[in-house]
């Protein structure tokens, strides 16, 4: 069943695999969010409840992945290939404690060749291509 712990098993396979040598400097937490129509996923700065964090800056990071994907019969490789994707900006210092590499996250085909290099050229080849011929019919499908 693909649920919050599922994603969290899966957030710490693709860390073992592609990003052994990366250094994670916060917390990396990992859940479902709301259905969207463009958007797989996304991280952000969790500050929590606490207004000390908030004051001494001190935050997790938390991965969003889009609700469409619990459904089972969508493949793996799109959740995996995301978890990846939203690494990638961790790594680059987006919602993260790190330095940040670039002013903006997207330039230059960062994230793209970033996965190359952490070997997973194959798996987001293997996305884009899925997503063309079939994110249309998902979202119409999902009444989005």
């Amino acid at each position: 069943m693909r649920n919050n712990q599922w994603l969290e098993s899966r957030l710490e396979l693709i860390q073992k695999e592609h990003f052994a040598d990366a250094r994670f400097c916060n917390n990396v937490t990992i859940k479902f969010g709301r259905r969207a129509r463009t958007r797989l996923g996304s991280i952000r700065k969790q500050y929590g409840r606490s207004i000390l964090n908030k004051l001494t800056n001190h935050y997790d990071s938390e991965i969003l992945i889009n609700g469409i994907f619990k459904n089972e019969e969508l493949p793996e490789f799109l959740i995996d290939a995301t978890i990846g994707h939203e690494l990638c900006h961790y790594v680059h210092g987006f919602s993260s404690p790190l330095p940040q590499l670039s002013r903006y996250p997207h330039s230059g085909r960062l994230v793209d060749k970033e996965m190359i290099n952490r070997g997973m050229g194959d798996m987001l080849l293997t996305q884009k291509k899925w997503l063309k011929n079939n994110w249309i019919r998902i979202i119409k499908e999902n009444k989005l």
